[in-house]
């Protein structure tokens, strides 16, 4: 029970020992703390992270739409043949050039001349069995009925020339358009029935580059555009665009794009692989390093800009071309302001200290 009198006693002697004996020590004590808790009050806000940046005006971008495709020839066709028959003409060999109208397939005539001459000897017989009845009935010894019979008989006789003529144009198969031969004619002694292929011709001069163009591409492209293509081979082409879709392929839902190029020594073949570059409405853009290009927080690709007191924000940007000088940005102001080194060290809303690109080497 004395023991808490004795620790009050001892407490109470201990702190008049300190606020008389060590009053000096015990004051300059309580000084430091003071100057400490006000000088932590009087500290200035964290410093601002120093960031780079540069003042940009956009220019006009001369931009392209760069498409994957392939060559296509203008014209292709199978010849066939409309009538049965043994082949009597000597093979054509693919890869022969054809002008239009050349012969490629005949076959032979079979009774087809003995059936037009008799279609022949028959509308003779018609044509004067109608004159006699035109005679007889400006005399008066003929009835308009033997007239129209006769009539009726000179045009059945005219129209079975007429097939017998069609029948004997079938025999010869012929070009429509000049062009190349892509499979050999039908072969000495074949027989060919109606349906039956004679040759496949195929028209490379001028050629076609096919591409296809996503929903974003479509509106920039216009008929008649200039375009250009590297081939897998490494050649070279230029050309103009000569069609641009109307409805989107529904599987792919991509708008087909040809682009028709000259091709006067046959060099480009149907069926290569092509990068297709189509010259697109011209657009406004900033050249800038690719190094400025950042991601906000939902992902978004842009760039985080700075006003002149030094407040961030961010702006997304569309890529328009990726050249050695930079790449040029679509969808941003006129005017901007950008940061080019540490843009990944803030965020939207924080101030920083700018340094700016044309007095950089000053400050440093």
């Amino acid at each position: 029970m004395r023991l808490f009198p004795l620790a009050t006693a001892l407490i109470v002697t201990l702190a008049l020992y300190i606020g008389i004996m060590q009053r000096d020590a015990a004051l300059g004590f309580a000084g430091v703390v003071a100057a400490e808790v006000e000088d932590s009050a009087e500290d200035p806000a964290p410093e601002r992270v120093r960031v780079r940046a540069a003042r940009s005006n956009a220019q006009p971008v001369a931009s392209t739409v760069v498409l994957r495709g392939r060559t296509e020839a203008m014209r292709q066709v199978e010849i066939r043949s409309e009538t049965t028959g043994l082949v009597i003409s000597d093979p054509l060999r693919r890869g022969a050039s054809i002008s239009a109208g050349d012969a490629l397939c005949e076959v032979a005539p079979g009774v087809r001349k003995a059936a037009l001459d008799e279609a022949g000897a028959r509308l003779n017989e018609a044509e004067i069995n109608l004159r006699a009845a035109e005679g007889l009935s400006e005399s008066g010894f003929s009835s308009d009925v033997r007239l129209a019979n006769a009539r009726a008989a000179m045009q059945t006789a005219q129209a079975g020339v007429d097939r017998a003529v069609e029948e004997m144009a079938r025999l010869v198969m012929h070009a429509p358009f000049d062009g190349i031969l892509e499979t050999d004619t039908a072969e000495l002694g074949s027989l060919l029935q109606p349906g039956a292929i004679c040759a496949t011709l195929i028209q490379l001069d001028p050629i076609k580059l096919v591409g296809f163009a996503t929903e974003a591409q479509i509106d920039l492209l216009e008929q008649g555009a200039d375009a250009g293509a590297r081939l897998a081979s490494g050649r070279e082409v230029v050309g103009q665009v000569s069609f641009i879709a109307r409805s989107a392929d529904p599987q792919t839902r991509t708008f087909r794009v040809d682009v028709t190029i000259p091709n006067a020594d046959g060099r480009i073949r149907d069926g290569q692989s092509a990068d297709i570059l189509i010259q697109s409405q011209e657009q406004r853009g900033h050249l800038l390093p690719g190094s400025a290009l950042t991601l906000n927080d939902a992902g978004e690709l842009g760039l985080r800009l700075v006003d002149e007191d030094g407040l961030v924000s961010f702006a997304p940007a569309r890529i328009l071309r990726d050249t050695a000088d930079g790449i040029w940005l679509a969808d941003l102001p006129d005017q901007i302001n950008v940061i080019t080194l540490g843009q990944e060290f803030t965020r939207e809303g924080a101030y920083v200290h700018v340094t700016w690109a044309e007095n950089a080497e000053g400050a440093e």
